[in-house]
């Protein structure tokens, strides 16, 4: 590890260069399609390094997702470098260079934004130095796009493990914030004032929570001290924005334990709204099935196990629909309707929050409301049944409610067994759990001339 030094463009920051025999960083583990973007950038005359998640997973033996690049070139000038690539963004002007289905993130360093100019009300008071950056009364950045230096940049990243720069110029990685120093004492830190960090965009509150689950770090105290009061700044997130955030925070392996620490952090009941008067869930039904479903998440993507927001998001909100669908049923609605209705009440209520597509929210209602198609265990209807599209994730979301101890008087297991047995012997098992009561119908004879001759 070389000297720490004093960088001339910026005399407040010093840097720490590890060099590839102590870094243990191979580019057997890294795109080749990022590092050919940062060959083509530095043959082209600028910086460019590898930043942020793909450096720390590296770091700590994790495969990264993806590989985003920091560089000097503005985004024009890496456009004009690459012929397969598309600027993207308003709030982040960016470069998307496509590999068929690769793309590869390049990021312009950017200065800090706290020097960035303020909106006020509807008018936008501009400074002379930062012509493109915004920021609203509550301090959050409306839009970033005021350029820098490679020191300026790591300052205004969110955590002192992700202002870590690798590049193929030596092989080294450039540490600004003592970021290597934390991943070794396994712990996230926030760089800056975390108040004020959290003002700038809430979603790093998000992002704290589910980068400590998935690197089993503890956060530095004086970056978790602020988490609970600024929670309620994620009321001011784009509905869309929060919903790509729910993925990143769910499908990652690691649900239940971010689930723990939402709730701990009084995040939880601000991305899911219908259930803020149920936590911290003193219903044993209601938590047993929040785990529950979060548990089976971590399973099936431990198992390379398909998974769909539209069941998860039906578990996580299923206690609020139960609520409303029996208050419905106490004023007299039918059970189907009562059901629907409840559906519609808290997805709508839910989407002020988190914007769920479509193709997602329609299988929930499908899901809820197939619980009460699964009721009526009729052996012919249910022989149908078991063959729609709908059925599987219906029956699964019922042996989940069955498990967290609701009492449908054993409706799961003769799911279970129904779908075990052959066809002839589905009609048996459903006739020996239901006899019938009802007599033979007799078989009516179709009127017609008579034939009978008549005796003069």
């Amino acid at each position: 590890m070389t000297k720490p030094s004093k960088q001339a463009s910026s005399p407040s920051i010093e840097s720490t260069i590890i060099s590839r025999a102590e870094h243990g960083v191979s580019r057997k583990s890294i795109s080749p399609f990022a590092l050919k973007v940062l060959y083509k950038l530095n043959d082209a005359g600028f910086d460019a390094y590898i930043v942020g998640g793909g450096v720390r997973d590296l770091l700590v033996n994790l495969v990264p997702k993806d590989f985003d690049i920091a560089t000097n070139a503005s985004p024009e000038q890496v456009s004009k470098v690459f012929r397969n690539s598309r600027m993207i963004g308003r709030r982040f002007r960016i470069v998307h260079v496509h590999f068929g289905r690769e793309i590869i993130e390049v990021s312009t360093f950017r200065a800090q934004s706290s020097q960035s100019t303020k909106v006020e009300g509807n008018s936008l008071a501009r400074s002379v130095k930062h012509l493109d950056s915004a920021h609203n009364q509550s301090g959050m950045i409306l839009r970033d796009n005021v350029y820098g230096t490679i020191e300026e940049d790591a300052l205004r990243r969110d955590f002192t493990v992700n202002a870590l720069y690798y590049t193929v110029k030596g092989f080294t990685v450039h540490d600004f914030c003592h970021g290597l120093e934390d991943i070794k004492n396994q712990t996230l830190r926030i760089i800056g004032d975390p108040e004020q960090r959290y003002r700038e965009d809430p979603v790093r509150i998000l992002r704290a929570i589910r980068l400590v689950c998935k690197l089993n770090f503890s956060i530095e105290k004086n970056t978790e001290t602020p988490i609970k009061t600024s929670a309620y700044l994620l009321e001011s997130i784009p509905p869309a924005r929060l919903f790509d955030e729910f993925i990143k925070l769910f499908f990652n392996g690691n649900s239940l334990q971010t689930f723990h620490k939402l709730i701990s952090y009084d995040v939880f009941g601000v991305l899911f709204p219908p259930l803020k008067t149920l936590i911290p869930f003193p219903d044993a039904i209601d938590r047993i099935m929040l785990e529950g479903a979060f548990q089976s998440t971590d399973d099936r993507i431990l198992n390379g196990k398909s998974v769909t927001p539209a069941f998860l998001l039906a578990a996580i909100l299923w206690p609020a629909v139960r609520r409303v669908f029996q208050q419905n049923i106490t004023a007299k609605l039918s059970p189907m309707l009562a059901m629907h209705e409840a559906g519609r009440e808290i997805i709508e209520m839910q989407l002020n929050q988190i914007a769920i597509p479509k193709r997602f929210s329609i299988p929930m209602r499908e899901i809820w409301e197939y619980q009460l198609r699964l009721e009526r265990n009729n052996a012919k209807k249910a022989a149908i049944l078991i063959t729609k599209k709908r059925f599987r994730a219906a029956y699964d979301f019922l042996l989940l409610r069955e498990d967290s101890g609701e009492n449908l008087k054993g409706l799961g297991q003769w799911w279970s067994n129904f779908q075990e047995a052959n066809p002839q012997a589905q009609i048996a098992h459903h006739n020996q759990q239901k006899p019938s009561l009802s007599k033979p119908r007799k078989r009516r004879v179709k009127s017609g001339p008579s034939t009978k001759k008549t005796i003069h």
